[in-house]
């Protein structure tokens, strides 16, 4: 058990960080999900934009690396031009 205060504060500012990470990171996840299970073109290159804009974000933030965010909107925009 932390006997600082210093320890105590940085020990509820990293479960509050978590659980704001956890939030976003899965929000952009079920995102990414339907936007993988749309089969409409129209809608999907409408949804591709805000997707990508969430998977920056998480990435500024740290939340998921640089390259994987690159990695998931690429295979994301191939998804969509393949829709017909």
């Amino acid at each position: 058990m932390a006997h600082h205060k210093s320890a105590l504060k940085r020990i509820r500012q990293t479960e509050t960080r978590n659980e704001h990470n956890k939030y976003f990171a899965k929000t952009t996840r079920n995102a990414i999900k339907s936007l993988r299970s749309l089969t409409e073109k129209t809608a999907a290159v409408e949804m591709l934009p805000k997707v990508s804009s969430m998977l920056d974000k998480l990435a500024k933030k740290n939340i998921i690396h640089d390259n994987k965010a690159s990695n998931l909107k690429s295979g994301l925009a191939k998804h969509v031009n393949s829709l017909s």
